[in-house]
């Protein structure tokens, strides 16, 4: 049922040269969707554009104007848009206090306002009977971990925009979701736990919670798309916590860090990269 009401979807995915993106393109494509996908690094998008057979445009969706254009130009090679699903995304841990507040700075521009300016720019054509565009948020616009203050408030805010356009569209036909993930198995998990601050901070461990195979994101993602749900998430348990959000944190929080404060100093100095290279920084190779 979910497969045939994908078919011949016409769908936008930002972020689209690796991990959730990418994945997804795949799979969208395989049940008979018409896929393109946008962002940076187009060696990568190229070869998932020439997976897929579909049009692809490097896109920095920070930048109001080149988002504009470039969903301009891949709704005309698609002859109309269905599905646009704001995936791009970055994170880079930051403490609050005595960290760099460029990586804040740059985080709201990618995961807020990049957001922002993909919805924008595709509601006026997605906005009919069958429409469908889903915003990327992640459990940490619920819960809001220690380095991760950047990462959390742009969610969070990606959260509010996803909410208010489902209302705003109210009328058209069009259907707004607001996709949460844990920690999944990709480049932005390994990226952003696989520091010094990161390792001394989660014990040696991987990640906050377990990490979950990227398979059960898309298959959520499939299934969300297919049925234009209010939410998707993945693993299951994030369900129960975002109505508990307000419970959730203050569990969080009561979990024992002993090391929080040496993590702290250790990222204060630390010099680490975002977990997708930006256009115009000095990143430092691959990670």
């Amino acid at each position: 049922m979910t497969i045939d009401r994908l078919r011949n979807k016409r769908v936008l995915i930002t972020g689209g040269a690796r991990g959730i993106g990418a994945a997804l393109a795949h799979r969208l494509a395989r049940r008979g969707a018409r896929v393109a996908v946008a962002g940076l690094e187009p060696e990568l998008l190229r070869a998932v554009a020439c997976d897929i057979d579909g049009p692809w445009r490097e896109l920095d969706v920070a930048d109001r104007e080149q988002v504009d254009r470039v969903v301009a130009d891949l709704v005309a090679e698609l002859g109309g848009l269905d599905v646009v699903v704001a995936n791009a995304g970055i994170a880079r841990q930051l403490p609050m206090v005595g960290g760099d507040p460029q990586v804040m700075e740059r985080t709201v521009q990618v995961n807020t306002l990049g957001t922002y300016y993909t919805l924008r720019a595709a509601a006026p054509h997605v906005a009919h009977p069958g429409g469908y565009l889903l915003a990327t948020a992640s459990l940490a616009a619920a819960v809001h971990a220690p380095l991760m203050g950047a990462y959390s408030a742009s969610k969070a805010a990606v959260e509010a925009l996803g909410n208010t356009l489902r209302w705003e569209l109210r009328g058209t036909g069009a259907r707004v979701g607001i996709a949460y993930y844990a920690e999944l198995d990709t480049d932005m998990t390994s990226r952003g736990f696989g520091t010094r601050a990161g390792s001394v901070l989660l014990g040696g461990r991987r990640a906050v919670t377990v990490v979950t195979p990227l398979t059960a994101a898309i298959d959520a993602l499939e299934r969300g798309i297919g049925r234009r749900s209010r939410s998707v998430w993945a693993p299951w348990w994030i369900a129960p916590l975002l109505p508990g959000r307000m419970v959730a944190q203050r569990i969080a929080e009561l979990r024992p860090m002993p090391d929080l404060q040496r993590a702290l100093r250790i990222a204060r100095d630390e010099e680490t990269d975002f977990t997708t290279p930006q256009p115009g920084s000095q990143q430092r190779g691959t990670v």
